[in-house]
């Protein structure tokens, strides 16, 4: 598979997200039209973002510069890797 390399189809993929997104908070919220039902999904929409975040860039800019994000896959990889290093002094495999 190609990679996305024109900027318009990848803005338009980016408006598609948003779409899709903001007409699933929608259903949501007119299926459940209450206070707690729009603020548990709006903080787990956050948290998510802000997971997404971390392991795409904190990771990298801040914890190990070495670290190239992949996928969210590669990034768990990472994490279970960096913690048998810690546990057993194994050397991860390259």
């Amino acid at each position: 598979m190609q990679d996305l390399s024109k900027p318009g189809i990848i803005k338009f993929k980016g408006l598609l997200f948003l779409a899709i997104g903001l007409l699933s908070f929608a259903l949501l919220i007119l299926e459940h039209p209450d206070l707690k039902s729009t603020l548990l999904l709006l903080l787990t929409v956050w948290s998510f973002c802000r997971f997404y975040y971390f392991a795409f860039y904190v990771i990298e800019h801040y914890v190990d510069p070495s670290y190239r994000f992949a996928s969210l896959w590669s990034f768990a990889a990472y994490l279970f890797k960096e913690r048998r290093i810690k546990k057993g002094g194994n050397k991860p495999l390259e």
